[in-house]
């Protein structure tokens, strides 16, 4: 496991105390522990005694995901693992809300001062309905999830999201929490180098850690991150000016925005699709086709898709599903992506799946020489269940709005 980075601190950030901090700590050790100890004795657990179960049961071998996961479910190991994986969760957020909760009139007034301070726009439109996949339950079992609001001006799910993704991520997203950003910003920066796009949409931004790598690569261009959560936003506003960066954000929903047609040049999203819903997905696709200019450029980054994974990785990755309130993530995995884009008004011809390397392992990588062939052998790494992202990178959807000749046509 990579662990390279601490968290870098910034004005917005909420600070521990030394007893917050080191419960932290241990909540993101105790995470390490399971992924590095626990989850590989998964695989030598399911082939010598619950694949062998499963086809004396049933007179034939697993076939998929859900044949694994049914004789895996009544192994005492799997319980053991799956009820672990659960406490680290609960705890992650545990360790992290009191910190919050102690500081939050501080964080308020620090968070005003930050956005004060910045000519960037903060929306927050009044009488705003987030989606009911949101606010139905509490995402990756984050307590409140993206949109609870518990006072007027209220940031606090944006500092504990903040500091939980450095938590859960164990340093995998970098000091910033921003390595889904910078690793798609690298990928165009490398395969797109004459691409130099006037204004940026991010979907579903939260707190804005994968935003600012665009007006990082990008400073002259008109950036906008976008989310449904207000505390989110207010925060992402105020975090991206305690960085010193001017960066536009707006409550509002990535399946309908208020932006005029053709109005980006690229429009992203960062691990957002599997925490929409299937009724959402396509509607994301039309929007993001309706706001870009044409020849402007779609990438979404999540996870793979589940067919390019073998049955029991797929297995690995779907107890998102059951156990860590992430009801969408298996289902979005089995969508057909590409024939949404075509749906949404892309080329089919024009839409692709790519992988960027992830940008915390070609830092390290960089450690012993940086080259072309070193970061092509990290987007190629075979998947590893358990690892933070696909094998070292990150799977991009990417779709390319036809320029207006070749829709006229």
């Amino acid at each position: 496991m990579l662990n390279t980075f601490q968290q870098a601190d910034h004005p917005a950030l909420p600070k521990a105390t030394a007893d917050e901090a080191a419960r932290q700590e241990f909540t993101k050790s105790f995470k390490g522990f399971i992924q590095s100890t626990l989850l590989p004795g998964l695989t030598p657990i399911y082939q010598t005694r619950v694949a062998r179960q499963f086809e004396k049961e049933h007179g034939r071998a697993p076939q998929d995901r859900r044949d694994i996961r049914n004789g895996m479910v009544g192994d005492i190991y799997f319980q053991h693992y799956a009820a672990a994986n659960r406490i680290a969760q609960e705890l992650l957020w545990e360790s992290v809300n009191g910190s919050v909760d102690r500081q939050l009139p501080e964080l308020i007034e620090q968070a005003r001062a930050l956005s004060a301070s910045t000519k960037a726009q903060l929306v927050i439109p009044e009488g705003f309905t987030p989606p009911r996949y949101v606010t139905a339950l509490d995402i990756h079992c984050m307590p409140g999830g993206y949109c609870s609001e518990v006072c007027e001006d209220d940031v606090s799910v944006g500092a504990l999201y903040d500091r939980g993704v450095y938590l859960y991520s164990m340093g995998y997203t970098g000091p910033n929490n921003d390595d889904m950003g910078r690793s798609v910003v690298n990928y165009i920066k490398r395969h797109m180098p004459d691409f130099k796009p006037r204004r940026i949409l991010d979907m579903g931004c939260t707190v804005g850690h994968s935003t600012l790598p665009y007006k990082e690569l990008f400073p002259e261009a008109e950036v906008w991150g976008i989310d449904v959560g207000g505390p989110c936003v207010r925060y992402a506003h105020a975090r991206a000016a305690g960085f010193g960066l001017e960066v536009n954000y707006a409550q509002m929903s990535a399946e309908e925005t208020t932006f005029p047609d053709a109005h980006f040049d690229l429009v992203v999203s960062h691990i957002l699709l599997h925490e929409t819903s299937g009724k959402a997905m396509p509607k994301i696709f039309a929007e993001a086709h309706r706001v870009l200019a044409p020849g402007g450029l779609m990438i979404h980054a999540d996870l793979p898709p589940f067919d390019l994974m073998d049955p029991f990785t797929q297995f690995i990755l779907d107890n998102e599903t059951w156990y860590n309130n992430e009801p969408f993530w298996g289902a979005m995995r089995d969508m057909d992506q590409i024939a949404l884009a075509e749906k949404a008004g892309f080329d089919r011809a024009d839409v692709r799946f790519d992988t960027a390397p992830m940008a915390v392992m070609e830092f390290a990588a960089a450690a012993e020489g940086y080259s072309q062939e070193a970061s092509e052998a990290v987007a190629e790494r075979e998947f590893t269940a358990g690892e933070f992202a696909p094998g070292g990178g990150w799977e991009v959807l990417i779709a390319r709005k036809p320029l207006e000749k070749q829709m006229a046509a």
